[in-house]
């Protein structure tokens, strides 16, 4: 079933993770497994990467602790091999971490393919605004664990997992980062039919999946597109005629959040607009998490692209 909510401020920054975490907990029934952010603050001149060297339910046998010193010591490695100016390094759980650096030269998809030569080393996120975070567990917990509520930003995107056709873990959990392109996510609620042309498609222009998750391919889809020139608005829209299913997704980039709904319409979502605020999700109850007054939403209608700038 899974839930999707996406919230975007147009008058500055607010607490965007305490929101999120609200409008994700309130969906909790909509899917149990897993809970996901894309968090986006002001464009910073630093690169900040998401990255796990290990999952939730890896197991811990006798070498874990060991194990994942080493890696880690081979990512922080790496960093310094390609020019980076490390400015801090978190652990925000025995397996996550964040890293904020400085990388006057090279690529990301440069940066991306080394770090993830390392065994079980995974990019979650690595842009200048973008920071993805997602485990096991409800809201609440994930947001307690990597310590969200106190996140200032602009906008962002959530997900609630009902594992359905692959694993519950972390790669198989929203949102998913747009490998190599900086600071673009994507969470879905749906099912793309054509989902194996399209990866073979995007394999072969070099792009590298994580999972076997078809919210992957939008996100990538999408960048590509943007990439050639497109908006993200036109890219969107180009996704209506390209991928095939029933799906309902949440796009955003570093200065904008876009919703998109294909033509049967069968996967919900409402929305609230006001002069500074745009709020989304799957259920009603989650944008009333977070407004405090009396609302009036609207389900956009099938076929339909809407972006929002900050």
């Amino acid at each position: 079933m899974c839930g999707i909510a996406g919230i975007i401020y147009r008058d500055g920054t607010h607490e965007v993770g305490r929101d999120m975490t609200r409008m994700l907990q309130s969906m909790k029934h909509r899917g149990p497994d897993s809970t996901g952010y894309a968090l986006y603050r002001p464009h910073d001149h630093q690169l900040v990467m998401r990255y796990k060297l290990a999952d939730a339910n890896t197991p811990r046998d006798f070498e874990f602790s060991d194990r994942l010193d080493r890696h880690q010591h081979q990512v922080l490695q790496r960093l310094k091999s390609m020019g980076a100016d490390i400015h801090d390094v978190e652990e925000q759980t025995e397996y996550a971490y964040r890293a904020a650096f400085t990388l006057p030269n090279g690529s990301l998809k440069e940066l991306a393919d080394r770090i993830e030569d390392i065994p079980d080393a995974e990019v979650l996120s690595l842009g200048h605004s973008l920071e993805i975070v997602k485990d096991l567990g409800d809201a609440e917990e994930v947001a307690e664990q990597y310590d969200l509520k106190g996140f200032t930003g602009t906008h962002a995107i959530g997900h609630v997992r009902m594992a359905t056709e692959s694993d519950v873990d972390i790669s198989g959990a929203h949102p998913y980062w747009a490998y190599p392109f900086s600071d673009v996510a994507v969470v879905h609620n749906g099912q793309l039919t054509n989902y194996f042309q399209w990866k073979r498609r995007l394999e072969r222009s070099g792009h590298r999946f994580q999972s076997e998750c078809d919210s992957e391919i939008i996100a990538v889809y999408l960048a590509e597109k943007m990439s050639e020139g497109a908006s993200l608005e036109d890219a969107m829209r180009d996704s209506l005629e390209e991928l095939d299913g029933v799906f309902t997704y949440i796009a955003v980039t570093e200065d904008a959040l876009g919703v998109c709904k294909d033509e049967m319409a069968a996967k919900p979502l409402v929305l609230y607009e006001s002069e500074g605020v745009v709020a989304l999700a799957s259920e009603e109850i989650a944008i009333r998490a977070v407004i405090d007054h009396e609302i009036s939403t609207h389900d956009p209608y099938e076929g339909e692209v809407l972006v929002w700038q900050r």
